[in-house]
């Protein structure tokens, strides 16, 4: 049975399944089609004051969901290991993300995704604008200064150009995928660790496997510069 098989018996005696956390979220969410239960607002009371259809539907439509009228889905059986995965994810700290790594987290497993980090790629130096016509592609140019210059035995003023340049993508925007990429892992850590801990899965094990922390790391990424016309 594949990662992705749901989880059962075989020859009349349990079989208890090893998935690391990241393939375990996918079974729950992509196979099981688990529901994250989302806490209400902070300033919501137990018995629901103020706590609306309107919420449910919001957070519902986030996801992706379909009203079903409760915890299970209507028709078809929820593998109680992919409730309790899903319930741990709805409870992820604010200090991690909270409800939005939680419905994050959610729809990456749904789509059976790792968050980008935009491997193999390097900032490129290229022009701010480029002209096009009949004769090709040109780098767009503008008046830094001027200079006296001596040509034919007359003084002339000549135009300084240069060719203003840019980063693209630039660094700060892969910097900030990255950072992205590192939050949602720091939150599979804890997931990871709160899986193993509360010892709640029924016919599975979450193993310690985790995705690299930081695999641009050992990819190496060296600036290009492109070359231009002027």
């Amino acid at each position: 049975m594949s990662a992705q098989g749901r989880i059962g018996r075989a020859g009349g005696a349990k079989v208890k399944r090893s998935l690391g956390v990241q393939a375990a979220l996918e079974w729950a969410f992509r196979v099981e089609r688990a529901q994250l239960e989302l806490p209400p607002p902070k300033d919501v009371t137990e018995e629901g004051f103020g706590f609306g259809l309107e919420y449910v539907l919001l957070q519902r439509a986030i996801l992706g969901c379909k009203v079903d009228g409760g915890q299970h889905k209507m028709g078809s059986y929820t593998h109680p290991d992919a409730e309790v995965i899903a319930a741990t994810v709805a409870g992820i700290p604010d200090s991690l993300g909270g409800i939005r790594m939680a419905i994050r987290m959610a729809e990456l497993a749904r789509a059976g995704m790792t968050p980008d980090w935009m491997p193999g790629v390097v900032p490129r130096c290229v022009p701010v604008e480029i002209k096009r016509n009949q004769h090709g592609e040109r780098s767009t140019t503008v008046v830094v200064g001027t200079e006296r210059v001596l040509t034919r035995g007359k003084w002339r003023t000549i135009e300084v150009l240069a060719c203003p340049v840019t980063w693209r993508p630039h660094p700060e925007q892969i910097a900030s995928v990255r950072r992205g990429y590192e939050d949602w892992w720091q939150a599979l850590d804890w997931l990871r660790d709160g899986l193993l801990a509360g010892r709640m899965l029924r016919d599975m094990e979450v193993t310690t496997a985790m995705p690299k922390v930081r695999p641009w790391q050992h990819q190496r990424i060296d600036p290009v510069v492109q070359p231009m016309q002027i």
